[in-house]
């Protein structure tokens, strides 16, 4: 097995990982980068990836495909220095300074980590909720309303939300803006979301809730997007056609912290506990940017914001500590 040695060690690959890359970089730290090989699920680079078109990140006034931002991001990073490997972490050794970092290939021994693995939104499987051939993944289905909900094709169409919880009321009650009428699909027949937010999409005018329900298949329109979706009920059985412009899944994320082993301080979900106003985490040397820190804004944009704290913390860290 090959051993690295580096200053700083950054596991992920999103706006946070790479934004912490490109600024320790700068900073000579010399960092070294797991970006991971479908770790998850999902291509380096992380949920942007899954996304079609990013219209809500500065300096892209026509939007650019998620894709190709985060090909963007890379570049960045390895134009200042940054060693990338297409490896992911399997685990890691947080017992004492220096760190070490395994992949199926090699051990990287860092000074300090920059944890930016994310978390995946949970999605539901049925036909048409994916990406491959006869799936409407990015093409009218999604996880993330505030990246997507404004795009012109929900725009005065109906759109449905799949969740019970708070964050589906916050993802109704947004989209409540774009769409003619904004339906949420539950499987049960009473919602789990605080009192305040059931008010507030119980009495909105636009919104309608489908009880006891689930989504069995998703279908297309003559564009080759979704067009709408099937919807049977629990305790009937029976079939309901629902047409939509939109479907939101908002049935929660799962961090990606399994591979720490329980040597973090994580919060009840599962997320990354950081110290306030920063992202140093429970462990002395290790910060954590992005999504696996973030479940209140999961955006881009805040997680490439966090990316930087954790590179000039890094930064100050290395300097009243030293090197190991």
């Amino acid at each position: 097995m090959t051993v690295e040695r580096t200053k700083v060690c950054i596991i992920g690959s999103g706006p946070a990982g790479h934004t912490a890359a490109i600024y320790a970089a700068r900073a000579e730290l010399q960092p070294v980068m797991l970006e991971g090989w479908m770790a998850n699920g999902i291509a380096a680079g992380g949920q942007l990836t899954t996304t079609h078109e990013v219209e809500n990140f500065p300096g892209f006034p026509e939007g650019i495909l998620g894709g190709e931002i985060c090909e963007k991001f890379r570049a960045q990073s390895v134009r200042f220095g940054t060693k990338i490997y297409s490896e992911t972490a399997t685990r890691v050794d947080l017992s004492s300074r220096p760190f070490h970092v395994y992949t199926d290939e090699r051990e990287v021994v860092a000074d300090t980590i920059i944890l930016a693995t994310g978390a995946v939104a949970r999605r539901l499987p049925f036909p048409g909720s994916d990406e491959g051939s006869g799936g409407f993944w990015n093409k009218g289905i999604s996880a993330c309303a505030v990246c997507d909900g404004a795009a012109p094709m929900f725009r005065n169409q109906p759109i449905a939300v799949i969740g019970g919880g708070d964050s589906a009321m916050e993802e109704a009650h947004f989209l409540t803006k774009y769409g003619s009428k904004v339906f949420i699909i539950h499987r049960r027949d009473e919602l789990r979301a605080s009192k305040i937010m059931q008010k507030r999409v119980l009495e909105h005018p636009k919104i309608e809730v489908i009880w006891d329900s689930v989504v069995e298949e998703a279908y297309g329109n003559a564009k080759g997007l979704l067009g709408g979706v099937k919807v049977k009920n629990v305790k009937t059985g029976a079939i309901t056609d629902v047409p939509l412009a939109g479907l939101f899944f908002a049935i929660g994320h799962e961090p990606a912290t399994a591979f720490l082993d329980g040597q973090l301080k994580l919060d009840e979900d599962k997320y990354v506990i950081t110290a306030p106003d920063s992202t140093a985490t429970s462990v002395p040397g290790v910060f954590a940017a992005g999504d696996v820190q973030d479940k209140k804004y999961r955006q881009a944009i805040t997680a490439a914001g966090t990316g930087c704290m954790a590179a000039l913390e890094v930064e100050r860290f290395l300097e009243e500590h030293g090197t190991a």
